[in-house]
């Protein structure tokens, strides 16, 4: 979906949502994994970040989030960094935001408040810019190893946290950089849909691939790697 709504040739692609973070390039008929998540999914990390701040689901609690983060950006809070490699980990970060938070809240007394080096008083707002930053940096640097890897110039983000304005933007920086370009779409593309599997549905029928609707099965179990793409020279 994405390489037909943006025309990107044959890039890397950054697949981020709340069950997802791949890191993947397409090669002989399969989309090979470079890197993933160790742990929890990015979309799960900002999700439940949004919880633990009584941030309204919405219309969607990353969306809220990103709002949130474009009013902040004073204070950019220190948080744990997790790169391994090519993979990444997200439970490290979300766990040690949580225990910021605790420390924000309004009723307490201002000692005992969160504050910068400063003396400024975090916020919500601080803290869900600076989750965004840290998480969004992780992904540009696994990112742009895999690019270097298959050298490639483009990158395509996808998925429900690929429609972020931000992480849009700071894939770009790395793109351009690189003599390249990203290439993504908004929340009507990247969120789950049914276009989706209809064009997906389409693209195997144009190559041959039939089920009998007795056969059909739904499974969403299947790893990136494991399904066969036909419809890709």
């Amino acid at each position: 979906m994405g390489r037909s709504i943006t025309g990107a040739d044959s890039p890397v692609v950054l697949y981020v949502s709340g069950g997802n973070t791949q890191v993947i390039a397409y090669s002989a008929n399969r989309y090979r994994i470079f890197g993933e998540t160790l742990d929890i999914a990015i979309g799960n990390c900002i999700d439940r970040f949004a919880r633990t701040l009584m941030i309204p689901n919405d219309p969607f609690p990353g969306y809220n989030v990103e709002q949130y983060a474009k009013r902040g950006g004073k204070v950019l809070v220190d948080l744990p960094y997790a790169v391994k490699g090519m993979d990444a980990s997200f439970s490290g970060i979300l766990a040690a935001a949580d225990v910021l938070a605790k420390q924000i809240d309004p009723s307490l007394p201002d000692e005992k408040r969160l504050k910068s080096e400063d003396g400024k008083l975090i916020t919500k707002e601080d803290l869900c810019f600076s989750l965004q930053e840290t998480i969004f940096a992780m992904l540009v640097e696994i990112t742009e190893r895999a690019m270097a890897h298959v050298g490639s110039t483009q990158v395509l983000v996808v998925g429900g946290v690929g429609s972020n304005e931000r992480l849009q933007q700071m894939m770009g920086i790395m793109a351009r950089d690189r003599g390249g370009a990203v290439f993504a779409t908004d929340e009507r593309f990247c969120i789950d849909n049914g276009i989706m599997i209809a064009h997906a549905g389409l693209l195997e029928w144009q190559t041959g691939v039939t089920t009998k609707l007795q056969d059909s099965t739904c499974t969403q179990r299947f790893r990136t790697d494991e399904v066969y793409v036909g419809w890709r020279g």
